[in-house]
């Protein structure tokens, strides 16, 4: 004979939401005041007090990404005395912190340096798991002793040969452009998947002074068109159209590579977050298996950090779209390598987006 017995348990699906990292970006630069410590910012922090009054590499840089950053910004700055290491920084940054975007404020000059900050990047991601994009400044022309020509040939001396997809190069044109592309690409009311090109976000705020060269010869389009073909990223303007905007957000992939641009890399590394929090809680759990039943589930199940992204909104009759397009039966695929590793295949579709917009006008005649 046997006692009745009820045992009800608490089983957890995770299927709750996860930490939000995207839109977070970390300052580091030299500065005055706090130096040595790790700041919390957000859209209504008073700079001026936290970093200083006076002109800095990091006061300028994250007060022009505050402005540029719109409603619910938020950022960390970590203000250093002359002669810092930035990898020992933000080694320190990240016991306490999780940015998307690490922002280098101390120009910089070598191609070496941008190989050095993509073996971070990379080294942050396989050893934390932490996906960032390093976006650093170069430095400014220098108009006592630099022509327009000479600046363009230093600065595409720095990307060449380059080749580091989570690394972005801001020239400091107008000596905060870094702080305004970090802004700009930290609004919450823009998509990740949204280029900072998007003229629809609005104009750029609180860019600095027209920068001119040795000769007096202020910046010009065409300088901007031959920056943004060695890969750095630049504000730009429309003639006949108000305000400064900014171009690609170019990244130093290889020719041909998926990531040369900000969007692509940053609705990937959003998806790859999500489904890393959901693979590790199937480790071991035998509802995993090769079975076709379980094999449906479990697309189904990884599947939702997609259809999330997807997600998309009809107002007065237009269509909002979400940061990837609706995930298909062939998004995901699983495939069992043995009897324990199971590997799995994840399709992320961005939206097409018109950079280069082509109106052809015709006369009709055949009225008259």
């Amino acid at each position: 004979m046997a006692l009745g017995k009820v045992a009800v348990n608490n089983l957890n699906q995770a299927q709750g939401s996860t930490p939000e990292i995207e839109r977070k970006a970390l300052f580091i630069g030299e500065g005055a005041t706090n130096t040595g410590q790790l700041i919390s910012l957000n859209s209504q922090s008073d700079i001026d007090t936290l970093l200083g009054e006076d002109s800095s590499e990091i006061r300028d840089n994250v007060l022009a990404a505050q402005l540029n950053g719109g409603q619910n910004w938020q950022a960390w700055a970590a203000p250093q005395t002359n002669g810092y290491d930035w990898t020992e920084v933000v080694d320190s940054a990240m016991a306490t912190v999780s940015p998307e975007i690490i922002a280098l404020c101390t120009p910089a000059t070598t191609s070496a340096e941008l190989t050095a900050m993509y073996t971070k990047a990379e080294s942050l991601r396989t050893s934390l798991a932490r996906r960032v994009i390093v976006l650093t400044a170069t430095p400014g022309i220098d108009a006592d002793s630099q022509t327009w020509s000479d600046y363009e040939a230093a600065q595409a001396a720095i990307t060449n040969g380059v080749a580091a997809y989570r690394v972005g190069v801001v020239p400091q044109l107008h000596r905060n452009n870094l702080g305004v592309l970090a802004g700009r690409l930290c609004r919450h009311e823009v998509s990740i998947a949204d280029s900072p090109m998007r003229v629809a976000t609005g104009p750029l705020i609180g860019l600095g002074d027209i920068p001119v060269d040795s000769a007096g010869t202020e910046l010009k389009g065409a300088t901007l068109e031959t920056l943004d073909a060695a890969r750095l990223s630049v504000p730009q303007t429309y003639p006949d159209y108000p305000g400064t905007y900014w171009g690609d957000c170019n990244l130093l992939d290889i020719p041909g590579g998926d990531y040369q641009v900000i969007e692509h890399l940053r609705v990937v590394d959003k998806a790859a977050r999500a489904v890393r929090l959901l693979a590790i809680a199937k480790i071991a759990n035998r509802s995993l298996n090769s079975t076709p039943a379980s094999i449906n589930a479990n697309k189904t199940d990884l599947m939702r950090p997609l259809r999330e992204m997807s997600y998309s909104t009809v107002f007065t009759g237009q269509h909002f779209p979400g940061e990837i397009k609706p995930p298909t039966d062939d998004s995901i695929t699983i495939v069992w390598a043995s009897h324990s590793a199971v590997e799995i295949y994840i399709k992320v579709q961005p939206f097409n987006s018109p950079k280069a917009i082509t109106a052809n006008i015709i006369l009709d005649v055949s009225g008259s």
